[in-house]
């Protein structure tokens, strides 16, 4: 399966608790991906290259999401159906400078997001392949354990690993995520820049959305 990266449509930006309840009281069936990490893991980046370039606002700051954006994404071989598919692009967590009240309006967000939402959206973890499980990461994991949300890991900018020790290392730490965290049912290694394994995440996140639908 692969998108239609012409016909992707933004829809919304949500800043508010009551705005995002209402929205997934509306629609609470819905079916769809949701992308979530730690501040400068390359989100942005990753979307744009799935769904179409400038989906996502790519910055240079960490922490600009500041919103859960929304958007209304297509399969090429799925056209026809009148079935919508949704793309939510979530705050980041972990170590964005901002303010106290700034991060616990994100807090509130992300739980509102993560207690309404439909059983049927894939959520993709976005890591930094250079940096695995960081603690901010692991408490992330903590949190969705609460949570029946079928999730992929996906470690990005997967190019920066420069040797062959280093990829090693980080496909074999697989069985032990898998053994740790139990909701994780698919892992890839990607480089949103480069390319590198993004034609195998999208098979996976279209395989997995059109299962749930």
């Amino acid at each position: 399966m692969d998108f239609n990266r012409s016909k992707t449509q933004f829809l919304m930006g949500i800043q508010t608790v009551s705005q995002l309840e209402e929205w997934l009281h509306l629609h609470f069936d819905v079916r769809g991906v949701a992308f979530i990490g730690r501040s400068n893991v390359g989100k942005s980046s990753l979307i744009n290259s799935l769904v179409g370039n400038q989906t996502a606002r790519v910055s240079k700051t960490p922490g600009r999401t500041r919103q859960v954006n929304i958007f209304q994404i297509f399969f090429q071989e799925d056209e026809h159906n009148n079935l919508p598919t949704y793309l939510f692009d979530v705050p980041g967590y972990g170590h964005a400078e901002v303010s106290k009240e700034m991060q616990r309006q994100w807090d509130d967000l992300l739980n509102t997001f993560f207690n309404l939402l439909s059983q049927r959206v894939i959520l993709l973890n976005i890591q930094d392949a250079r940096h695995p499980l960081q603690k901010s990461d692991e408490a992330f994991h903590e949190y969705i354990s609460e949570f029946d949300q079928e999730t992929f890991l996906v470690f990005n900018k997967i190019d920066k690993l420069k040797t062959q020790k280093e990829r090693a290392i980080l496909q074999k730490s697989k069985a032990e995520i898998f053994k740790r965290f139990k909701w994780i049912k698919q892992i890839y290694f990607v480089s949103a820049e480069k390319g590198d394994g993004i034609e195998g995440l999208k098979v996976g996140v279209g395989q997995a959305i059109l299962r749930l639908g």
